[in-house]
């Protein structure tokens, strides 16, 4: 790793912490940084099960470099809005890790500006992870679920 990569990330990390951002994730062409914050001593976790995907252990420096599989598909944002996992709170989930989902299943909900947009899965395929937190505010073509065939 270069000085100038070393600044870059960070800079990054700096910004996480001065907005109190739990995670940031920046692309410039191929290449792609995420940084994730935790308290010392905290261990991440994921769903339970045997379906759940493994999750890279953090490096020394505390950040994670996880790509998705090969042939994985992506879901992503379509606008700028609130991710949501159910249709209202206390509901199951549209879908779970481990999944299968067929093309045009609801996948979530959008919300932007007071309305509700569902969002459909474009791939038919076993949902392998789901990136966006319930109530979090996601960007135009955040990634939100991959699907692997």
């Amino acid at each position: 790793m270069d000085q100038d990569e070393t600044a870059r990330i960070r800079a990054l990390g700096a910004i996480a912490a001065e907005f109190d951002l739990d995670a940031i994730r920046v692309r410039n062409g191929e290449a792609e940084i995420e940084i994730v914050r935790r308290e010392p001593g905290v261990v991440a976790s994921g769903p339970a099960g045997p379906a759940a995907p493994q999750l890279p252990a953090p490096a020394e420096n505390g950040f994670v470099s996880a790509g998705p599989p090969p042939n994985v598909r992506r879901v992503t944002a379509p606008v700028v809005g609130v991710f949501y996992r159910s249709a209202s709170p206390g509901a199951d989930a549209f879908v779970e890790v481990g999944q299968r989902v067929s093309v045009g299943q609801t996948l979530c909900i959008l919300e932007a500006m007071k309305l509700m947009n569902e969002i459909t899965s474009d791939h038919a395929g076993v949902v392998a992870r789901v990136l966006a937190e319930n109530g979090e505010l996601v960007s135009l073509g955040q990634e939100l679920f991959w699907i692997e065939p």
